[in-house]
C-alpha cells in the first residue's frame, strides 16, 4: 500500500512572483498530525543542446540565492499552465540563440522533494539552427559552448552543482553509451 498524507487545513502565507507558500495541517499514515511548510512553483523547462561538433551549449550566470555565479544548462521557470515543451524551446531560442530540429525527453527533474512542488521537464536538442539570443532585460548570462565530454568533467569535479545540469548531462550520457540516441 503507498504511503499517503492527508490535507487536512491550509493557509496561504506567502504569494509571490515566482512561488507561493502555504503550511497545511496534514494526517499521517497512524492518525497523528503534523505541519507541512509547502513552497508551489509551476515548475521549469531545461534544454542540453548538442553541435554536431559534440559541444553542449552552457549558461553561466550570477544566481542572487547563493550568491555566486553557477554553470547551468540553459532553462527557465514555466508560467502558470505553460506547456514545458514549448517553454523548453523558448528558452533555448532566448538564452542560447538556437532552435533544434531534434529533441529527446530527458524525463522530469524534482529538485527539492521535501518542501517544494516544483518540476523541472529535461530535453536534450540536436541539429541546432542559429537564431539569434533575445535575453530578457533583467538577464545578464554568459553562453558557453564546450565539448560534452569537458561538461562531464566539470560535473564531476564539482564545478557544474546545478542539479538540472548534472542529470540532463548525465542522463544524455548513459542514454548515449546505451545508442539510445
Amino acid at each position: 500500500m503507498p504511503h499517503m498524507e492527508k490535507t487536512l487545513s491550509s493557509q496561504e502565507i506567502f504569494n509571490g512572483r515566482v512561488i507561493r507558500v502555504t503550511l497545511d495541517e496534514v494526517e499521517l499514515e497512524n492518525g497523528n498530525t503534523s505541519k507541512r511548510e509547502v513552497v508551489h512553483h509551476h515548475g521549469g523547462a531545461c534544454v542540453l543542446a548538442l553541435t554536431d561538433a559534440d559541444e553542449v551549449y552552457m549558461v553561466r550566470q550570477y544566481r542572487y540565492a547563493l550568491a555566486e555565479e553557477v554553470w547551468e544548462l540553459p532553462a527557465g521557470k514555466l508560467e502558470k499552465d505553460e506547456d514545458p515543451f514549448e517553454a523548453a524551446k523558448r528558452e533555448l531560442a532566448e538564452e542560447c540563440g538556437v532552435t533544434a530540429g531534434k529533441y529527446v525527453d530527458l524525463g522530469v527533474l524534482y529538485p527539492t522533494v521535501g518542501y517544494d512542488s516544483e518540476k523541472i521537464y529535461i530535453w536534450a536538442a540536436r541539429d541546432l539552427q542559429t537564431t539569434g539570443q533575445h535575453l530578457d532585460p533583467d538577464e545578464f548570462l554568459d553562453v558557453v559552448k564546450m565539448p560534452f565530454a569537458q561538461a562531464l568533467e566539470m560535473v564531476m569535479s564539482g564545478e557544474i552543482k546545478d542539479s538540472k545540469t548534472i542529470a540532463g548531462l548525465l542522463k544524455y550520457k548513459v542514454l548515449r553509451d546505451r545508442g539510445q540516441v
